[in-house]
């Protein structure tokens, strides 16, 4: 099969102004970013609309370290309502260089399921993740600039909590020390960096429900504590305006499309690891407003996303998906079953048939918020009929409606079976139904996350967690919903451990308040929020050919 960027030179995109005139959006609220890219204004929002907005979320069994095809399998999917006549829109998050550039490659989709400009979106895009890295560091820098000139708000360098950030691995920036070099230089303190994607800057852009919302988020931003153990607020350091300023155009959801012309909002990008991994409240409810059917994913597996999806985003923006689709690999399912990576690509029946716990639990995981999923298989060329009939099979037994996908290889038309049956799931919706109420101490939200969903069977605190929720309940910030923070290669906090764990534990090391964006982050096990990069990083397969092609991004 042809690569991705030989794919993509079979197509000629259309103009984006056509792409937004297949929406309805008014000609006003497009704002072009060249030929094939423009943002959509947010007063698009309050255009009167006669679309169905009925929304689709798409989900996965626990993934690899490749994952597997879960926006590959939105695209397609959204491809596949575009061939059945419907009107459609997908809305996904924006790709973060992290790992564009470290282990996962392009985040673009792939096969004859991409979207489009693919090297565009997964580089510099429209400058999105540049403005939220910028609003994010001038935060940072008027914290250490009013400390040095006579710090009248009494601010402790050791209670300072607002990181600064940058889009890429770079592990040896965890942990550093600011303000070496003199007097002229600052105060010397401990510091470090996340990535863009964990930002609680990110993370309220993309849950602002308009211009006014973002600014009172950012003004109540926790950002440090005083000598007296009070709380700092961003408000205090009178720089809104400006990180306003810095944040005016990404606020606005941007517009591309896939390969065969199906719209597509392409607008955030937090992590589901370390971060609620949605893409922007805004794009999600652009996509609903002009089109029947909206197409969204959730980040890594059902446990990290698409928990986070209906605990936080479903339950902040009062919206629920249709249908739910939960994507899964014989790779995947081989793995957690017990075949090593030289090993997965070899027809195994038994590592296959073992590794179904896993897709069990999932299944079992959407029941929990009262949906039934449709499992969509995204098949590979090295998957044998038996593997695919096994899967089958057992969906059949469970009652769990089943698509066999074949999107990457042949685009909308491959994934006809799914649309099919993601209407019929869609006929018949249920109300979704909150894992927990916001009133419960927040340790029993943590454990109700780690028993339903996970599958522990206790949850430990350490003395610094503790601490921290002290912190909280002295700020009486106790009825935020959490987000935890976990590895997404197990449903335990231990990457090792595949398939379905069951006694385990899980460590709760520190508590993170982000009353920006609205939550409160768990940080649970060895996770970090500054990927660092492989051994051979994706970086190594990235160049530019003599006529200015980008290969090596998908």
């Amino acid at each position: 099969m042809p690569s991705d960027v030989d794919i993509a030179r079979q197509f000629t995109p259309k103009p984006i102004a056509r792409i937004a005139g297949q929406l309805g959006i008014h000609e006003d609220d497009l704002l072009p970013q060249g030929r094939e890219i423009a943002k959509i204004h947010l007063d698009a929002l309050e255009r009167p609309t006669t679309k169905k907005g009925r929304l689709i979320l798409v989900s996965a069994t626990t993934p690899t370290a490749a994952g597997e095809g879960k926006t590959t399998t939105s695209i397609g999917l959204a491809q596949a309502f575009n061939r059945l006549g419907e009107s459609v829109c997908l809305a996904l998050r924006e790709p973060s260089l992290g790992p564009c550039l470290g282990m996962k490659g392009g985040a673009t989709g792939g096969g004859y399921s991409q979207i489009m400009p693919a090297d565009r979106i997964n580089l510099h895009f429209t400058g999105d993740f540049h403005a939220i890295t910028s609003a994010n560091n001038l935060l940072a820098a008027a914290i250490d600039n009013h400390i040095y000139h006579r710090n009248e708000l009494g601010i402790d360098p050791r209670q300072i909590v607002w990181r600064r950030v940058m889009d890429m691995n770079d592990r040896s920036l965890r942990h550093i020390v600011v303000g070496l070099g003199g007097k002229t230089s600052g105060t010397p303190r401990e510091g470090g960096f996340d990535i863009t994607a964990a930002s609680e800057v990110m993370a309220m852009l993309c849950l602002a429900t308009d211009l006014d919302d973002l600014r009172r988020r950012l003004d109540r931003t926790l950002v440090a504590y005083n000598y007296a153990g009070a709380p700092i607020y961003a408000r205090q350091l009178k720089v809104t305006g400006a990180l306003m300023a810095l944040l005016r155009d990404a606020v606005h959801p941007n517009l591309v499309q896939c390969l065969d012309g199906t719209a597509a909002l392409v607008h955030g990008g937090p992590f589901a690891n370390i971060a609620h991994g949605c893409n922007s409240l805004a794009a999600t409810r652009m996509a609903m407003r002009y089109a029947d059917w909206a197409i969204t994913e959730a980040g890594f597996g059902f446990d990290l996303g698409a928990e986070k999806f209906f605990d936080i985003k479903c339950r902040l923006a009062g919206i629920d998906p249709a249908a739910v689709v939960l994507v899964t690999t014989v790779r995947a399912l081989k793995t957690h079953g017990g075949a090593s990576r030289s090993e997965i690509h070899r027809p195994d029946l038994k590592a296959l048939a073992q590794g179904l716990e896993n897709l069990d639990k999932h299944i079992e995981n959407v029941a929990k918020f009262n949906k039934n999923p449709v499992v969509a298989l995204n098949r590979f060329a090295s998957d044998t009929n038996d593997e695919t009939a096994l899967i089958e099979k057992h969906c059949a037994d469970l009652g769990v409606a089943f698509a066999l996908c074949t999107h990457h290889a042949e685009g909308g038309k491959g994934a006809e079976e799914l649309a099919r049956k993601v209407m019929a799931a869609a006929a018949n919706p249920r109300p979704y139904a909150p894992l927990y109420p916001l009133e419960l101490a927040v340790p029993e939200k943590v454990r109700i996350i780690c028993r339903e969903i996970y599958g522990a069977s206790n949850v430990a605190f350490t003395k610094q967690a503790e601490r921290d929720l002290r912190h909280v309940e002295k700020l009486k910030l106790s009825d935020l919903p959490v987000c935890v923070a976990k590895a997404p290669s197990s449903l335990s906090d231990d990457p090792t451990l595949h398939g379905r764990p069951r006694n385990f534990e899980v460590t709760v090391r520190e508590v993170q308040i982000n009353t920006g964006a609205g939550f409160l982050v768990v940080l649970t096990g060895d996770i970090l929020r500054m990927p660092g990069l492989p051994k051979e990083p994706a970086a190594q397969r990235i160049d530019v050919t003599e006529d200015g092609i980008i290969e090596g991004l998908d």
